[in-house]
């Protein structure tokens, strides 16, 4: 038996365990080492297909076991950070934020039946989801917390932010994915541009940045306005 075709989905796996850690760090309240293990879930959840491609043993199997892992990885645990994050200031409320998990699995089901998203995405991709919650609160919850526009009403603007993530991942938006054909500028304008403009909002707002560039990606894909998300 072939050791290759079970590489991709040891790989899957390791983004599984990854989730499975992140959500202990979070309800442990440590969302900074949840974000961390979310990153690193990321990272796996990027080469898993990557070498179902290079070694060419991609399955049906694979492909329904990396949905499960990305559930926990960028469904359960990002809800987990949340609700930890909320659950000093009331009991009940936080609970509302795990819907996050319920739609990020709805938003998997869905690509994974959607045959136009070959080349780019329709609705926010779930990692994506889970790197701006994991960065929002590690890198601004603080912030939050003593800002007096928003400290006065945090559970209800962090219960309104996740209900918009919700249409998010489900909505019928085209949003671009950093796929190349070619890396010539012609066809890939948006992509470099946003790449570029990665670079200052990491610089000068850190951690928080990633919120801030997945906020931007968001908004750059509905100005955008493609038509179709197989053209370049």
């Amino acid at each position: 038996m072939s050791i290759k075709k079970h590489i991709p989905n040891t790989i899957t796996c390791c983004n599984l365990i990854s989730g499975c850690i992140a959500t202990f760090w979070a309800f442990q309240g440590r969302c900074d080492l949840a974000l961390l293990f979310i990153v690193i879930g990321a990272v796996f959840d990027f080469f898993d297909g990557m070498s179902a491609r290079l070694l060419g043993v991609s399955s049906p199997i694979g492909k329904e076991l990396d949905s499960l892992a990305d559930c926990i990885t960028f469904g359960f645990a990002p809800s987990a950070i949340v609700y930890e994050y909320l659950r000093p200031d009331t009991e009940l409320l936080p609970f509302v934020v795990f819907i996050m998990a319920a739609f990020s699995a709805l938003r998997l089901a869905k690509f994974n039946l959607d045959e136009r998203q070959a080349l780019g995405f329709i609705g926010l991709p779930t990692p994506a989801n889970a790197l701006f919650w994991g960065s929002l609160i590690v890198g601004a919850g603080d912030w939050m917390k003593s800002a007096p526009f928003i400290s006065s009403n945090l559970s209800l603007v962090i219960l309104a932010g996740s209900f918009i993530s919700c249409y998010l991942l489900v909505a019928e938006i085209p949003m671009f994915a950093l796929k190349f054909k070619h890396w010539g500028w012609k066809g890939n304008e948006i992509k470099y541009i946003f790449l570029l403009t990665c670079i200052p909002l990491l610089a000068f707002l850190g951690i928080s940045g990633l919120a801030a560039i997945i906020a931007w990606y968001i908004i750059l894909s509905i100005i955008t306005n493609r038509n179709t998300i197989n053209n370049n």
